[in-house]
């Protein structure tokens, strides 16, 4: 029987949909998630990383451990190989201890891709999946050219087990698997890997439904999806739906579509009645036609809107295709879509071709991020070497940890926030300052509630550590403090404090409160 993955809480922490719901909420939700019968949730990966750096209130990490702690159901994260949440390729030294961070916080899968296909850039990172006793799932990232071909997807399948993957998914970021293909792919994937194969897909007009059902139906053994607001937003397989009609079919998923309906409630209430605003029909019209992730359509449809140029968006998306087929039609996966997309806006804008060459551009066509599927177009490697370094003005971030500890003292204050540093560079700086200052402002015990709040919560933390009971809850009103032992550090009690009537305290993230030798966490 197949098993469904949820990747709701994954897409409503990135863009874009990361500011729409509370940290609160989001919490709750894992509660009811929890609850449903998944494989596991798929809480984290790259969108939620830049989303949290961006925001520059939550670490992204501290998020998966406030996860974790509230859910029996194994977490899951999203890697893009050796980009990991970034934007570009790292050394094998960041990518282990990135990994062993996050599996220290409560990641037990990890399904990595690389964006262009190359198994050379996933190696290092299964070697640390493995390393940290954690399962690997490994996806390959279905967008070939017009002719469709699938051979360089098949071909590399072969290596897969050899990376200690417990199974491989196909990655269908732009919704270019019809349904008449997912089931005869699934069956070569599954011939070619020796591995159980899944679905990981997108697709408007209930495209992506209707290839999971047929992947489904010729032996996927998971498949992902999102609670119906999400799925509907962002064009994804409706977990509801896809419960509902493998039911149908006589295929028991082992989840509760009660849950589900529970779980789509909260998540309505979250969003609200506004429209998600970037997947217009507009949008979802073009990403069909062109066969691109409708995410990334989005992107170059602001971006040309800033530029007062919304009206060139179908150049764009035509100097696009052309792109891809010069530059060896590499997969449109995150960051490579970003890169095409951004070299496209630049040609169409400036109408030259090849006078100015984004950095990261100028890195995938030297190989620096791997080899594409198919040769690149000499004219262009010839136009990009006699430009050399004139048109490139970025600048690469330090990769190495103690060279960031030495220059980031004061600042990060752990291996993880110097990794975000490392990830992100300066624009991670902002949300260590508000960690830091956040931490300064809450260094007294029971700060940001009343002193009787503080005497109660310092007594419950007496309570749990003197008894060893696991957890003790104080009502008083419509006031409610709990504290609970947490597995995020050994014997540390968590504390929460939770205000119904408040309705400032709903909306606000976790604020930590640190106390010598206990760990507490006021909501």
């Amino acid at each position: 029987m197949p098993a469904l993955v949820d990747t709701t809480i994954r897409l409503l922490s990135q863009e874009p949909l990361a500011e729409r719901v509370a940290a609160a909420r989001l919490y709750e939700l894992a509660d009811v998630l929890d609850e449903a019968g998944f494989a596991y949730l798929e809480v984290s990966g790259g969108g939620c990383f830049d989303a949290a750096v961006r925001r520059g209130v939550e670490s992204p990490w501290e998020r998966i451990r406030s996860i974790k702690a509230r859910c029996s159901t194994p977490l899951g994260m999203a890697l893009r190989g050796r980009f990991l949440v970034g934007t570009r390729p790292l050394g094998r030294d960041l990518v282990r201890r990135f990994i062993a961070s996050a599996a220290a916080s409560g990641i037990d899968v990890f399904r990595i891709h690389d964006p262009l296909n190359d198994l050379g850039n996933l190696r290092e990172a299964a070697d640390a999946i493995r390393a940290a006793e954690k399962e690997l799932t490994v996806g390959l990232v279905h967008n070939p050219g017009p002719a469709g071909q699938t051979d360089v997807m098949l071909e590399r399948a072969h290596g897969l087990a050899e990376l200690g993957a417990a199974r491989v998914v196909v990655h269908d970021p732009a919704g270019s698997l019809h349904p008449g293909q997912a089931g005869e792919l699934m069956a070569q994937m599954a011939d070619a890997s020796g591995l159980p194969v899944g679905f990981y897909g997108q697709g408007s007009g209930g495209a992506a439904l209707a290839s999971a059902l047929e992947a489904v139906r010729a032996g996927a053994a998971l498949v992902a999806c999102a609670l119906y607001p999400v799925a509907l937003s962002l064009h994804r397989v409706s977990a509801e739906s896809l419960t509902q009609a493998l039911a149908g079919l006589g295929l028991d998923t082992g989840v509760a579509l009660d849950t589900l309906w529970r779980g789509s409630e909260l998540v309505d209430e979250a969003l609200g009645d506004e429209p998600v605003p970037p997947l217009s029909p507009r949008v979802a019209v073009r990403a069909a036609e062109y066969r691109l992730p409708a995410g990334l359509v989005a992107e170059l449809d602001a971006n040309l809107r800033t530029h007062a140029s919304a009206d060139r968006l179908d150049e764009v998306l035509e100097e696009l295709t052309g792109l891809r087929q010069e530059c060896g039609w590499p997969p449109l996966a995150s960051p490579i879509g970003q890169v095409l997309g951004s070299q496209a806006v630049l040609h169409v804008l400036s109408a030259q071709r090849w006078r100015i060459v984004v950095d990261e551009l100028r890195d995938l066509l030297e190989g620096r991020y791997g080899s594409p599927p198919r040769e690149i177009d000499p004219t262009v490697l010839r136009a990009v070497e006699l430009l050399g370094d004139g048109g490139s003005t970025g600048k690469e971030h330090p990769q190495d940890l103690e060279e960031i500890r030495d220059d980031a003292a004061g600042l990060a204050a752990s291996e993880e926030e110097l990794l975000l540093l490392a990830l992100f560079g300066e624009s991670a700086e902002p949300l260590l300052h508000s960690v830091r200052s956040r931490g300064q402002r809450d260094a007294s015990p029971g700060a940001g509630v009343a002193a009787s709040e503080s005497e109660r919560i310092r007594e419950l933390i007496r309570v749990v550590q003197e008894s060893g009971i696991g957890e003790v809850t104080l009502e008083e009103g419509e006031m409610r403090i709990t504290v609970r032992r947490s597995d995020e550090r050994a014997e540390a009690p968590v504390a929460s404090v939770s205000v119904p009537t408040a309705p400032v305290a709903e909306e606000a993230e976790p604020v930590p409160i640190p106390m010598p030798g206990d760990l507490i966490r006021v909501e």
